[in-house]
């Protein structure tokens, strides 16, 4: 908001002309009305570099501070906050201006206006007075979905995928040059896991398992054929241990059958999770596989730096004899360093808990956080290397995906190579222990800044309702039936896969437009479901905190009432029934001036009435500044709910339509229409659209 941007740029220039302090100005929303629009704690920060009461810093603000247009008046607040009060006629002219530039319909972020530009083709709009430039320069790296390419994705990396792909958009509305990547553990001990299950279970040759992979749903295949294979290593574990260790050294190698098998099978079920994310409007500029780590000397560099700054040492005695570790006070015995994905996998034998640190086992073979340590120099640039690259020959129709290679460089390749600002991983809460060695690897290598920017984006698992469970299918006991959630796991083939989710989503949302719409051709109402079906999921996945627990349902998702998906998106189809309405009965539009406007939100229970629902439509950028700071997407839920909300309230206190005043229907209508405008950009950074009618 310009108003916002105003104050800002203001508070910045004025501490820093007075006081020699370059300070980041953080904006609240007051609890009240009467506190006013916008609350800055900089005083208490200010406090500490100063010596000085924060109070006593407000006021010298409060009273030296130059007028700022839009502003009415600055007043200290509490023990030292600044709260501003706004203009409510230019704030008005000011949402107006804004929301001329929303994303519009069926856009991604990277495609949104204006048109300057940038590397990787238009740039997004810059609000919260960043500079424009820094969309340019400082490059944001998202790695997010990270599925092991062994089986079909499941409801938890839905989660994962809709926080990093929301998280990413944000990122891009705020002014930022985001690359989305998606890491590939294709050399890892998952997809040695089913290269056992295919070659020595149920004896298949590599032709075969081509033949296999071109199935539509081999992942589907591999999700059960996984499961086969923990019960088959269950039953030996000394079998199991050789058959991986041999399985795993000949895939990273790059020889025999294991890695004919493992490239097959990994680059199959890539595919498919690529399909099944772009159903829910997900999608990638980058797969970086793990097998480019290895084969183009990534981990090789990478191994010789650490052990050279004496990051990791060699154990000669004991358990470990032969590995090479990274020392490590803080001892974790709930999580190993495969980069499993799944409960119970924190739940490995105290022999396996004992290898936490190691980044090469005695075989010779790189665990996974080894070769993530590597994965990060690269993104921050500190390598010296850079990967092939070629397009992903199986992308979803119309996109165009880009993966690392060990064959010939594309010479048309963007440029990936670029050192990354910050890296934000998403990554589950349970591999916490990993990430933090992954950090201490590059501050061991003298690399703090990078550290320091390696942000983890951790989230809580997602089960379900034991309701849900019931209608998927599974046979619970009666103790799982009264537990609040029931875990899934994919070693036991137990959970919900993404695409039965979507299925059932979509056939519930089917089944309920064509009972409201019968009028609606059959394309439309697919659309029109397709849209409430991952609405209500992305939604639903979006609006707990990322510390949060899930319990997934399918009737709570769908609801068209509440904290929910469909909720928002009705308002919104709402909004255009009644601009169509309006059309329909020959409404003329009129200019509503910014003292008209002012005229009809003055004090009073009307004025402060219309007053918050214009506040709530022009505070989008607080909910972004939020989700920022706090790297925290849910905001972003957050604020689209509570404008729906109060629009809501709005619509059934005011006739819009039958209004006689005629400037004050022309408020109205334009009131409506702005929210309808900030509501479609918030639930577009959700990846969410929404439909004309539901």
């Amino acid at each position: 908001m310009e108003i916002t941007t105003r104050l800002r740029d203001a508070l910045a220039k004025h501490i820093r002309a007075k006081y020699g302090l370059e300070l980041p100005i953080v904006l609240e929303r007051p609890p009240k009305i009467e506190l006013g629009e916008a609350a800055s704690p900089v005083c208490f920060e200010l406090a500490k570099r100063l010596k000085k009461a924060p109070r006593q810093i407000a006021q010298e603000i409060q009273n030296t501070l130059p007028a700022i247009p839009g502003i009415v008046r600055l007043e200290v607040a509490g023990a030292g906050y600044l709260n501003a009060y706004f203009d409510r006629g230019v704030f008005w002219d000011a949402a107006k201006d804004e929301a001329t530039t929303a994303i519009p319909q069926g856009l991604k972020p990277e495609e949104t206006v204006p048109a300057d530009v940038g590397p990787k083709g238009p740039t997004p709009k810059i609000s919260g007075g960043k500079d424009s430039q820094k969309w340019l320069s400082h490059k944001i790296i998202v790695e997010h979905t990270s599925i092991n390419p062994n089986k079909a994705a499941h409801i938890g990396h839905v989660r994962n995928a809709v926080l990093g792909d929301t998280m990413a958009r944000t990122l891009r509305h705020a002014g930022h040059n985001v690359q989305v990547q998606n890491y590939i553990d294709n050399t890892g001990v998952q997809v040695a896991d089913v290269v056992i299950g295919f070659l020595h279970m149920e004896k298949r040759t590599p032709v075969t398992v081509k033949m296999l992979a071109i199935e539509p749903r081999f992942d589907y295949y591999c999700w059960d054929l996984y499961a086969k294979a923990t019960q088959f290593f269950a039953e030996d574990k000394e079998r199991a241990a050789k058959l991986r260790g041999e399985t795993l050294k000949a895939i990273e190698e790059g020889r025999g059958e294991e890695a004919e098998v493992g490239q097959v099978v990994a680059d199959a079920v890539v595919s498919c999770h690529l399909r099944t994310m772009a159903r829910l409007g997900i999608f990638y500029e980058l797969l970086a596989r793990e097998s480019e780590i290895l084969h183009l000397h990534f981990w090789d560099l990478a191994f010789a730096k650490l052990k050279e700054a004496g990051a990791i040492q060699y154990v000669r005695y004991g358990k470990m004899a032969g590995c090479w570790i990274m020392p490590w006070k803080q001892e974790n015995s709930g999580i190993n360093t495969e980069g499993t994905e799944d409960a119970e996998d924190t739940e490995k034998n105290e022999e396996e808990n004992t290898q936490d640190k190691i980044i090469v086992r005695s075989n010779g073979t790189v665990t996974y956080v080894g070769k993530d340590i590597a994965y990060q120099l690269w993104k921050f640039g500190l390598l010296g290397k850079d990967f092939h690259y070629a397009k992903w020959p199986n992308a979803p129709e119309g996109e165009e995906v880009w993966a690392t290679t060990s064959g010939a460089n594309d010479p048309k390749a963007p440029l990936f190579g670029a050192p990354a600002k910050m890296v934000y991983n998403v990554i589950d809460a349970r591999q916490a222990y990993l990430q933090d060695v992954v950090a201490q690897g590059l501050r061991a290598l003298g690399h703090a800044e990078a550290s320091e920017n390696s942000i983890h984006l951790s989230y809580e698992i997602v089960a379900l309702t034991p309701r849900c469970a019931a209608e998927m299918g599974y046979e619970l006991s009666p103790e799982e039936g009264k537990k609040p959630y029931v875990e899934v796991s994919g070693r036991r083939g137990f959970g919900v896969k993404a695409d039965d989710l979507i299925d059932r989503l979509e056939a519930a949302a089917h089944a309920e437009v064509q009972q409201r719409h019968a009028e609606m051709s059959a394309d439309e109402q697919k659309q029109t479901a397709h849209a409430i079906a991952v609405g209500a999921l992305r939604f639903f996945l979006l609006k707990f905190t990322r510390n949060a627990i899930i319990a997934f349902d399918f009737s709570d998702a769908l609801s068209f009432e509440g904290e929910t998906g469909p909720y928002c998106q009705y308002a919104v189809v709402r909004i255009r029934g009644i601009r169509r309405k309006g059309a329909e009965a020959g409404a003329t539009r009129i200019a509503v001036t910014p003292e008209t406007a002012q005229k009809l939100l003055a004090a009073g229970a009307e004025g402060n009435g219309l007053w918050e629902v214009l506040l709530a439509a022009g505070s989008l950028d607080y909910a972004v500044d939020a989700a920022i700071g706090a790297r925290e997407p849910a905001f972003v839920a957050k604020y689209a709910f509570q404008l729906a909300q109060a629009f809501n309230n709005f619509y059934h206190k005011h006739h819009i339509l039958s209004e006689t005043d005629e400037q004050k229907r022309a408020f109205l209508l334009g009131l409506t229409e702005l929210v309808e405008a900030q509501l479609v950009r918030a639930l577009s950074l959700m990846g969410i659209d929404a439909p004309e009618k539901m």
